[in-house]
């Protein structure tokens, strides 16, 4: 056999060798650099997580307040108020009988009615109720009537319970079918 023929296949295979070690090594080192790449935005999203956590907290803490707020109980009114029809109806233009719920913007008579069934028949009845207890009555009567929303009429009954009209009414000039 021919020396140079059995040479050149034992060095293109001592080059490749030697080029396949020095790739090797030298994408090792490109992967470290990879590698803190991801670390360093892996640490990234863990502190936007941690931000984003802390405004859900803070969020959800006002959202508590707020509810608390809108389940203020108004049992704390003076039962002393005296109904003056005369200055009701003058400010809403019509004649409003005492304990009339349909006063409050968003209860008609048939609202009204599923009300009295509860046994809430008096403003003070009404501004004593909570939302949730006001939306369950609402469901029970069906689709109909689930689609109201209460959260404004415990707060209105309470301000004709108080007689206290023209802030009644400039409220519910601003209120959009009951809601705020």
């Amino acid at each position: 056999m021919n020396l140079p023929c059995i040479l050149i296949p034992i060095l293109v295979g001592l080059i490749c060798g030697i080029l396949g070690y020095l790739l090797g090594k030298l994408n090792s080192k490109r992967d470290n650099s990879l590698e803190e790449a991801l670390k360093a935005d892996l640490d990234a999203c863990k502190a936007n997580t941690k931000s984003l956590n802390a405004k859900i907290s803070s969020l959800e803490a006002d959202l508590a307040a707020k509810i608390k707020i809108e389940n203020t109980n108004f049992a704390s009114i003076p039962p002393a108020f005296l109904f003056n029809s005369t200055l009701a109806s003058n400010i809403f233009g019509r004649k409003i009988v005492e304990n009339d719920l349909k006063i409050v913007e968003g209860i008609g008579p048939k609202i009204e009615e599923l009300y009295h069934m509860a046994g809430i028949k008096s403003w003070l009845a009404l501004s004593e109720t909570s939302i949730h207890k006001s939306q369950a009555i609402l469901d029970a009567a069906g689709e109909n009537f689930a689609i109201h929303n209460p959260g404004t009429w415990a707060k209105q009954a309470a301000l004709a319970y108080e007689g206290k009209w023209q802030e009644l009414k400039d409220w519910q000039d601003a209120l959009d079918g009951g809601k705020e």
